[in-house]
């Protein structure tokens, strides 16, 4: 079984070479465009789901949903840094 840091390298390995493939900027980001609508899916969906209703309603709860989602994952990133297991 391989170690946390060999798969990493291996994985790091692994996006040099596709990325490689593309070139350019625009190339880059259209091949990423299909999980960045997923995702926008999925946080449209959650706002929904906690009850907005209009498409702007929707559009401003995902975009909070998402930066809340990104500061419980900057607060649990500094509490394991500090050494303490602490969680929002």
């Amino acid at each position: 079984m391989a170690t946390p840091a060999q798969r990493q390298l291996a994985a790091s390995i692994g996006s040099l070479t596709r990325w490689s493939r593309v070139h350019g900027a625009s190339a880059r980001r259209a091949q990423t465009d299909p999980a960045r609508a997923a995702v926008a899916r999925k946080w449209e969906q959650k706002a929904i789901d906690a009850g907005a209703v209009t498409p702007e309603e929707i559009a401003e709860a995902a975009d909070r949903l998402r930066r809340a989602h990104y500061r419980r994952m900057a607060l649990a990133s500094a509490a394991a840094r500090r050494g303490t297991a602490r969680t929002a």
